[in-house]
């Protein structure tokens, strides 16, 4: 009975997440589904791929994670699955699953060709419905990975975005903004650690926040840098939304010294 996470940017107003669990309850009925999340923004892979690399080490050993943001469905980009010495990952291979995969040791890629474990007629447009879900439930239920396709060498990985160093401090940028428009950026708490005194964000010239243990530090409506549960810095608003305060999105520079 293993546990199968759904990963998307489907949303919850249609129906296209719940049938992608009709799908796996008609093939293993046994199976444990969890909505990992499907607040993605519409086709955006690198938040996806963060979202998931965030919390996908948390579920039991086993578990199947499906991930679909597929701006490119029904072309000819490769669907995947993906064994590791803990999980197994399903997806279009467009590096929504690299960052993820970037932690695991890899055991092997096989590309999902075999049209049994699809439903029998597959949309060009709903590939979650007719390929990924099926698949998961087919592994659920003890298929072996070799069955679905023939093996890969490797899969197409996003660039992670390095911070750097500079003579003044460290350089980053924002890589996830959440509901509560708090901005993280690519800045670990390893990395950060290596800045001595009390450190503050930047962006350009212009000081914008201190780096504090927790959001309520300061004040409600004041700015504050924290290391998140994801390990990473991230700049907020104690009680408001970051992102909308300095028009902080993807790809946002800042520096902290």
């Amino acid at each position: 009975m293993r546990c199968i996470t759904f990963t998307t940017d489907f949303g919850t107003r249609d129906w296209f997440v719940g049938t992608m669990k009709g799908v796996v309850l008609c093939l293993a009925p046994r199976a444990r589904i969890v909505d990992f999340t499907h607040e993605i923004a519409p086709g955006d892979i690198r938040a996806g791929a963060f979202a998931l690399a965030a919390g996908y080490s948390f579920f039991p050993r086993h578990t199947i994670h499906v991930a679909v943001v597929d701006p490119g469905v029904g072309t000819k980009r490769r669907a995947i699955a993906v064994q590791t010495g803990d999980y197994l990952f399903v997806g279009p291979d467009n590096g929504l699953l690299s960052w993820a995969l970037a932690r695991e040791k890899i055991k092997a890629i096989h590309a999902l060709e075999n049209r049994s474990y699809f439903l029998p007629r597959v949309s060009c447009t709903f590939h979650g419905r007719d390929i990924f879900a099926p698949v998961a439930a087919h592994l659920s239920n003890g298929v072996p990975l070799r069955k679905l396709g023939p093996g890969c060498r490797d899969l197409v990985r996003l660039p992670w975005p390095k911070p750097t160093r500079s003579s003044k401090g460290i350089r980053g940028e924002v890589v996830y903004v959440d509901r509560f428009g708090n901005a993280i950026t690519n800045i670990s708490s390893e990395v950060l650690s290596s800045l001595k005194g009390r450190p503050a964000v930047f962006m350009g010239r212009k000081r914008m926040c201190a780096v504090a243990p927790t959001y309520q530090t300061v004040g409600c409506g004041r700015l504050v840098a924290v290391i998140g549960s994801s390990g990473f810095l991230e700049i907020a608003v104690n009680g408001a939304s970051a992102a909308e305060r300095l028009g902080l999105r993807l790809g946002t520079k800042i520096g902290v010294e």
